[in-house]
């Protein structure tokens, strides 16, 4: 038994529609499967998550630098604390970032992130990171905000990342929508 219907012009109409669908889909899916794509791999300079530090602490060092920047319409004043620093490959480290809050109101920010150069973008690990949840900061508050870090000693075999000097990870923070739950409390 054959679901197609026998009339070629509906046939042809079946198929654009199965198309449209499929295209639909595809296009829906695409930027939560291309997210996961980049965090997975590091692709694009993103990068990687782990529970815990490296099993493995090289001689070698690699420099890194920290950068800091805002939305056009974000309020705060955002910086690293150091500009760079120097670890041993595989070695945790621990940065900080400030984040202050010169208005007169609660404001909501959340972060994104990315490493350069994009090659050493899967070797670059994240262990905690403020950056993976949303900051609200009170009027006049200012907070320090932690990440650490580690660079797997695995960029050492990458034909395109062992030649890399520094790594730089950046930040920029967006103004977000403060939660309802929190803004209610906040006028009380």
């Amino acid at each position: 038994m054959s679901v197609m219907p026998q009339d070629p012009n509906a046939r042809t109409v079946v198929r654009l529609l199965g198309v449209v669908f499929t295209m639909g889909a595809l296009a829906w899916a695409s930027v939560p499967l291309y997210d996961l794509f980049c965090r997975v791999t590091g692709f694009g300079g993103t990068p990687l998550v782990a529970e815990t530090g490296s099993d493995e602490i090289l001689d070698q060092t690699i420099t890194v630098k920290f950068d800091a920047s805002l939305d056009r319409d974000m309020p705060w004043e955002f910086y690293p604390v150091a500009r760079e620093m120097e670890i041993r490959i595989g070695e945790t480290g621990l940065a900080f970032y400030e984040a202050h809050n010169p208005t007169d109101k609660p404001i909501a920010g959340t972060s994104t992130f990315n490493v350069a150069p994009y090659a050493v973008g899967g070797y670059f690990v994240k262990i905690d990171c403020f950056c993976f949840e949303m900051q609200v900061l009170q009027p006049g508050e200012t907070v320090s905000m932690p990440v650490s870090f580690y660079v797997d000693p695995d960029i050492l075999d990458s034909p395109d990342a062992s030649g890399a000097s520094h790594i730089t990870l950046s930040y920029t923070f967006y103004e977000t929508e403060l939660p309802e739950d929190y803004a209610s409390l906040s006028l009380e």
